[in-house]
This record gives C-alpha cells, sequence and structure tokens, in this order.
C-alpha cells in the first residue's frame, strides 16, 4: 500500500458519520422531548415528595408513596432510557461525537448515573408505597425525606446537563484533538 492510500484509509476511517438533516433534527427532538420530559417529571416527583412529607393529612401523605412507584416505572425510567439512548444516537450521529468534547462526556456521565441510581432507586419506592399501603401505619411511619433530596439532587444534575447541550462550554478532549489532527493530515 503506498504512503498516499495509507493516509487516504486514515482520513476514511477517522471520517465523522452525520446523519441527514432530517433524520438529524428528528433525533434531536427525540433527544429533547425525552430530557424535558424527563426533567418535568423530576420536578413532579419532587412535589409529589414535598407533600407526602409536609401533609398533615395522613390519607394525602399515603396517596403521594403509593403513586410514586407505578408513576416511576411508567414516566420516569422510560423518560430516563430514552434520553440516554437517544442522546447516544445524536452523539454519534453528529460532529459532536461521544468522546471528543468535554460537555458532551459530562452529559453522558450524567445520564448514565441518573439512571443507574434511578433504576436502583426503584426498590426504595417499592417500600415506602408498601408502608404507605399498611393503614396501620402512621404519619410518621409513612414520610419519608428520601424522595425530595432524590429528586432535588437529579432536577440540579438534570439542569446541569440541559446547560452543557444549550451554552456546548469550549474543551476538546485528548481523543477529540487526536481526531481533529488526523482529519487535517
Amino acid at each position: 500500500m503506498t504512503p498516499q492510500a495509507r493516509a487516504s484509509a486514515r482520513r476514511d476511517a477517522s471520517a465523522v458519520v452525520t446523519m441527514p438533516p432530517r433524520v438529524r433534527r428528528l433525533a434531536l427532538t427525540a433527544h429533547v422531548a425525552a430530557s424535558v420530559g424527563w426533567l418535568g417529571a423530576v420536578a413532579v416527583f419532587l412535589g409529589l415528595g414535598v407533600v407526602g412529607l409536609t401533609s398533615e393529612d395522613v390519607e394525602i401523605a399515603r396517596a403521594a408513596y403509593l403513586v410514586m412507584e407505578p408513576t416511576a416505572w411508567l414516566v420516569l425510567v422510560p423518560l430516563a432510557i430514552a434520553s440516554l439512548l437517544t442522546g447516544l444516537i445524536q452523539a454519534l450521529g453528529t460532529h459532536w461525537g461521544l468522546f471528543r468534547h468535554y460537555w458532551v462526556v459530562f452529559k453522558l456521565v450524567i445520564n448514565v448515573v441518573s439512571t443507574i441510581v434511578l433504576l436502583m432507586y426503584m426498590t426504595t419506592f417499592s417500600s415506602m408505597a408498601d408502608v404507605a399501603a399498611d393503614p396501620s401505619a402512621s404519619r410518621d411511619a409513612v414520610r419519608n425525606a428520601s424522595p425530595v433530596l432524590h429528586a432535588a439532587l437529579a432536577l440540579v444534575l438534570l439542569a446541569a446537563a440541559t446547560f452543557l447541550a444549550v451554552y456546548k462550554p469550549e474543551g476538546i478532549t485528548p481523543y477529540g484533538q487526536r481526531r481533529q489532527r488526523e482529519r487535517r493530515e
């Protein structure tokens, strides 16, 4: 293989795979919808947690904790997974790449960690629902500050991911710098 052929092969291998504009816009729309939906659902869970924690009426507190588990399975988990998958599609199908820019890497880490914590937290939702379903449990036994703390932290993390997506702070990873050099050569 000649040096020119090797250089051409390197350029082809380092070329960015980009989606056609219509597909890219559709993928972006799906990602924004899933991510903003997840953010909104977490805000609702924060509200439910506050109601459960502060309500003087034990039946309202019970209702707040009883509704959390099924709603989390039907809303939070699907939106978290959809946000992660559509974000991966966006990163891999656009010039941003998955590991080229620090802001993309940070968004990926936030999304993966948040999704894993949510999936692990589902057992806590189940336990809280079991306690809330017990008619003999007192109001203090039903109350739990955990959803408020977790939802508040999740809101901060998801807001940070939103900030990164909008402002796209500068900073190219060492991998991204290598890819840029390869494309220039």
